[in-house]
């Protein structure tokens, strides 16, 4: 039998975990939110199983303070649902030791992962810590481990990281080896040394924000892919992005009736595309009248904006889109882009999640700093990328597909696209018209009685013959040839085409991508 005592001495725990966190005045003070106010504003009511909340961290092996205990945890972690499915969770809190993780908090931490992933289940980080906690010495080198179970769960189950507060030195690893990292605008720091440490050993002055706040990450490193002005921002984000993803790499992604008619035709689209090729428009206002209630979760919107990704419905499926974005570089693909693109189809594919592409790029983007910069290198890894993904690809080519921005964008079969459809304004060449017609007929067109016209004749008649819509199609690389009005359900059928699909590539440890 229990005796009275014991009980007494568990109530007695239990309120001191509840009353632990004394600092709860100070943050609301700043405008910031307790570890577990973030877990409660973040998942289903009253659905929070706290695990290990008796575990004691280890004492300081100097500068131990008066009060200091180590029934305190800098790190709360636990299972819970959002939206009635399951996730496991941590959350650093900064009020204990300013959230420095230890050899005990890393060991929660991965035991938090390893059920993850033994139980296929999103992990997610709410990060708020100042790095490792050196007061324990080598025995602080467990917090490693951490970096190994990122590793394990990669392209199996998804990783989300929230960054809620400082995150520096080893805390900003962690996030990076996530798949998608959510950073509050003033509130959450990352980087590698803060500017005490730049100072001291560049001279540089820095501030916190310019060296890594939100909007820098967001806009210039693209280490994250998400800014929310504020923390209940940040968890609706949070909410929505996980309502794409399946739970695991065995799974889909969990359907959702949206109420659009899949049959849906649109007169408006044609009009949103400019004749003349050379003229910018939105890519943006073309997708949002293709998907399901106009809904794209776009990921990274202001890294590199010549292109976009981001996830949608279609016929209530989850799938990745990625996209040309003419009002930048003319669409053009650089190395920021190639890599932010890589990235999300190879996210895309290790989780069963269709890619359609709209197609608008003139080729990858020329000049010395491109090509300084390694463009080969960093352009191949989207070509890597969609040629390794096995998930349905549907490409769309709207005006024109030139060079390597074919194989760049996925717009052909022999890099992997199973369908691929063209609206009658497409073009798909190695070269331009304009461009092949000045290469080869300069000499022709200069001892033309009018030369202008001369070329301008030339120019359709290569387009008529060689890069036209119809003549490509005539070489079987294009499946349809659409009117505009018919987008949405030309995609959907392509879809549901494809849906069965199953695709496999040779046994390999992994592929070598020109990282």
């Amino acid at each position: 039998m229990v005796s009275t005592i014991q009980l007494a001495e568990l109530a007695t725990r239990r309120k001191l975990m509840k009353d632990m966190d004394v600092s709860g005045t100070k943050r609301h003070q700043k405008g910031l939110l307790t570890a577990r106010e973030r877990i409660d504003l973040l998942v289903d009511p009253e659905s929070f199983d706290e695990f290990n909340s008796d575990m004691e961290s280890l004492p300081p092996k100097f500068g131990k303070k008066k009060g200091y205990t180590t029934r305190k945890q800098a790190v709360i972690t636990g299972t819970a649902r959002i939206d009635e499915r399951q996730v496991y969770l941590f959350a650093q809190d900064f009020t204990v030791e300013a959230g420095a993780v230890g050899e005990r908090e890393a060991r929660k931490i991965c035991k938090i992962m390893d059920l993850a992933i033994q139980n296929g289940k999103i992990i997610i980080g709410l990060n708020d810590a100042a790095g490792a906690r050196v007061s324990e010495g080598i025995r602080d080198f467990s917090f490693w481990n951490i970096f190994q179970r990122n590793v394990r769960a990669s392209g199996v189950i998804p990783q989300i990281s929230a960054i809620l507060g400082p995150c520096a030195g080893g805390s900003a690893y962690s996030p990076a080896l996530s798949d998608f990292i959510f950073m509050v605008q003033d509130v959450g720091h990352m980087f590698v040394t803060g500017p005490a440490v730049i100072n001291a050993v560049t001279s540089e002055t820095v501030t916190m924000e310019s060296l890594g706040g939100a909007q820098t990450h967001t806009q210039k490193s693209g280490v994250a892919h998400f800014r929310a002005k504020s923390e209940q921002e940040c968890m609706i984000m949070i909410k929505e992005l996980i309502g794409y993803l399946p739970d695991n790499n065995r799974q889909s992604a969990p359907y959702l009736d949206m109420g659009d008619n899949p049959h849906r035709e649109d007169e408006g689209l044609a009009g949103l595309v400019p004749e003349n090729p050379r003229s910018s428009y939105d890519m943006r206002k073309v997708i949002l009248r293709v998907l399901d209630g106009g809904k794209f979760f776009e990921v990274q919107s202001d890294f590199a904006p010549n292109i976009l990704i981001g996830f949608a419905r279609l016929d209530g499926q989850s799938v990745g889109i990625v996209a040309n974005q003419t009002r930048y570089l003319a669409g053009c693909l650089d190395i920021n882009a190639s890599v932010k693109a890589a990235r999300f189809i190879r996210f895309c594919d290790a989780f069963n999640i269709p890619l359609v592409s709209f197609v608008d790029v003139p080729g990858y983007l020329p000049g010395v700093n491109q090509e300084h910069g390694g463009i080969l290198r960093h352009g191949a890894k989207m070509l890597f990328a969609y040629a390794e993904a096995t998930v349905p690809k549907i490409a769309l080519i709207l005006r024109k597909a030139y060079g390597g921005a074919i194989s760049g964008m996925c717009v052909c079969h022999e890099n992997g696209a199973d369908e691929v459809l063209a609206w009658p304004s497409a073009e798909l060449a190695a070269l331009g018209a304009e461009g092949s017609v000045d290469i080869f007929f300069s000499a022709e067109i200069k001892t033309a009685p009018n030369p202008e016209q001369r070329r301008q004749e030339l120019i359709e008649e290569f387009q008529r013959n060689v890069t036209g819509v119809y003549a490509v199609a005539a070489t079987g690389r294009i499946e349809k040839i659409i009117d505009p009005k018919e987008t949405r359900p030309a995609i959907i059928r392509a879809l549901h085409n494809n849906a069965g699909k199953q695709d496999t590539l040779p046994w390999k440890k992994h592929g070598s991508i020109p990282l």
